[in-house]
């Protein structure tokens, strides 16, 4: 089993920045990890992941240069940072685990988060 447990989220002006944590436990060794998010009335969107050593990210067209993902292995966590933030990034944003970095199905992924709130103003 892998918990995982989000935060970071935040209300921010457009053009502005945060930075989401997942703190990861239980059983992490060999997962990836991966963020989506979830508008309301909207399907659960590939943000990026990255690799269980860290030495690998994937990110989807629509996300490269905007956001970045990052993991401190000591502290087992894993980070995204936002840039730019439009409102258009408004969401619940989730960390996964899965087997595979590379995916952008959210059924490639077994472990979930709660989710954390990103609300974005124009």
């Amino acid at each position: 089993q892998v918990q995982l447990v989000e935060s970071g989220g935040g209300l921010v002006q457009a053009g502005g920045s945060l930075r989401l944590s997942c703190a990861a436990s239980g059983r992490t060794l060999g997962y990836a990890m991966g963020w989506f998010r979830q508008a309301p009335g909207k399907e659960r969107e590939f943000v990026a992941a990255i690799s269980w050593s860290g030495g690998s990210t994937y990110y989807p067209d629509s996300m490269k240069g905007r956001f970045t993902v990052s993991k401190d292995n000591a502290k087992n966590t894993v980070y995204l940072q936002m840039n730019s933030l439009k409102p258009e990034d408004t969401a619940v944003y989730y960390c996964a685990a899965g087997r595979d970095y590379s995916s952008h199905s959210p059924l490639s992924y077994l472990y979930w988060g709660q989710g954390t709130q990103v609300t974005v103003s124009s």
